[in-house]
């Protein structure tokens, strides 16, 4: 064990305090109340063998992670799954402390793809970040810039690519069938309520910065249509302040990046159970055969299998 740091035993419940605002954020958001009693047990656990070692959540370190697992994996004689929920638990609270300004980063992040990641037999091609629906919640409520937020929410209700998105003008946006007409040869995408309200909110304010004239639906500061490495920035510097992306880091499943909106659409949506059909639709991928170019699907029946299977992210 690291050398012990001189922290009252008192500690543990001012821990267990900031835990259950942590988990009163977690009601709020809509976890399930099993989730909630899971997470406060093993939150419990680690706050008790902190203090035990007198420490709180603040002197946490990846050194004191390593610490922690060893702790569950050889005195309590966890099992793998039970580790990742431990862990699972502990970075949810993490973000959350970023997100109330209470930690300035997630150490969990990093560690877990470390010292928890399975790995299969043979050669697999690396895969980019996959966010779970909470926390691509967690990562669009934490920003505060409308425009910023409008974008992200595009990008990851629609999952469109990034130069389609700089290419939308004011008007291809449907306020009444809540669609985007792109400008490529399956032309549509869908929207939801939620989207429609940050979208609305950002055109609330976007007259105040746009030229006169301008078209564009997103722009910058200088009043014209943002570029890509805006968006890229944004994006990067958004997920790192939650420990989503790791810029020093050589693994593509560190960095978040606006492909990763669209990884997200397509996997979560692809587990609603919405159809490959349907999806190859919402994406915009090539139409490679005559069938594929013939077969047309009803706009109507897309919008009302986009809606049934986009997940809802609470978006505030």
């Amino acid at each position: 064990m690291t050398e012990q740091k001189s922290v009252s035993h008192l500690e543990t419940p001012i821990d267990m305090g900031l835990v259950n605002d942590f988990m009163e954020d977690c009601r709020l958001r809509g976890y399930s109340p099993e989730t909630i009693r899971s997470h406060r047990s093993n939150l419990r656990t680690i706050a008790k063998f902190l203090n035990n070692h007198m420490m709180s959540f603040t002197d946490v370190d990846k050194t004191v992670l390593r610490e922690t697992l060893d702790y569950l994996r050889n005195e309590r004689k966890v099992s793998q799954k039970t580790l990742e929920n431990y862990f699972s638990a502990l970075s949810s609270f993490y973000e959350y402390m970023v997100y109330t300004n209470l930690h300035s980063v997630n150490p969990v992040s990093s560690f877990r793809k470390r010292y928890l990641k399975t790995y299969k037999k043979g050669h697999a091609s690396p895969r980019r970040r996959l966010l779970s629906v909470e926390d691509m919640s967690l990562l669009i409520n934490g920003v505060l810039e409308i425009r910023d937020k409008a974008i992200m929410t595009v990008l990851a209700k629609t999952g469109i690519r990034r130069g389609e998105l700089l290419a939308i003008d004011v008007e291809d946006v449907d306020w009444k069938g809540n669609s985007i007409k792109l400008k490529r040869s399956n032309p549509y995408v869908f929207f939801d309520e939620e989207t429609a309200i940050i979208l609305g909110r950002w055109l609330g304010v976007r007259e105040g910065y746009a030229r006169r004239g301008e078209r564009a639906l997103f722009v910058g500061e200088q009043g014209k249509r943002i570029g890509r490495n805006i968006v890229y920035g944004l994006v990067k510097r958004h997920a790192e302040r939650f420990g989503f992306h790791e810029p020093d880091s050589d693994s593509l499943e560190d960095h978040f990046s606006p492909k990763c909106f669209r990884h997200w659409f397509t996997t979560h949506l692809r587990r609603s159970g919405l159809s490959k059909k349907c999806l190859r639709e919402l994406r915009g991928d090539s139409r490679r055969e005559a069938v594929d170019v013939s077969d047309h699907i009803d706009l109507d029946e897309l919008r009302h299998a986009y809606l049934a299977a986009i997940p809802r992210l609470e978006i505030i």
